[in-house]
This record gives C-alpha cells, structure tokens and sequence, in this order.
C-alpha cells in the first residue's frame, strides 16, 4: 500500500490530469519530492529549498501538517494527503 496524494485541479496538468496519485512513505517532504521524482514540475511548485511554499496547504487525514511537524511530518503506507493551494481574496 501507498501513500494517496489528492492533487488539487491547477496541479493536475503535471499529473497527467490525474487527480489522485501515490507515493512512497516518509516524511512529507520526502514525499513531495518523490511525487517529483514521478511527475517533474510538481516539487517547485510546492516547496522551496526543503520547506514547504507557504501559500499551500497541505493536509495529512484531514489534519494540517502546519500543526504538526510541517515538511517533518510523518506519512505512513495508507495515509491520504491532500494539497490544497491557498486562494486569496478581497474586494
């Protein structure tokens, strides 16, 4: 079993159109960079120098890793993980 990774729509063209994909345990940043590693592109636009970009985010069963450990945050093999690109608004 993998890890399943939720791409949000404006990710999905890097996916081959996919909106779900799989990668290897770990932590979230070695996580990201194996997505990376399956779909170049994906990695810049998440993450910066080993840390995560702060306009996304991302969600480890429902629960967001910034109150967690971040980048550091353990994945395990049935985890689900949703990136979700923060939107801002106003008028």
């Amino acid at each position: 079993m993998a890890v399943k990774v939720k791409i949000p729509v404006p990710l999905q063209r890097l996916t081959q159109g996919k909106e779900e994909v799989e990668g290897a345990a770990g932590t979230i940043i070695s996580l990201v960079n194996d997505l990376d590693q399956q779909y170049p592109g994906l990695a810049e636009r998440i993450s910066e120098n080993g840390k995560l970009r702060r306009f996304v985010n991302i969600y480890v069963n429902e629960e967001d890793v910034r109150f967690m450990k971040n980048e550091e945050t353990e994945v395990k093999d049935g985890d689900e993980i949703s990136i979700v690109p923060a939107i801002a608004g106003g008028m």
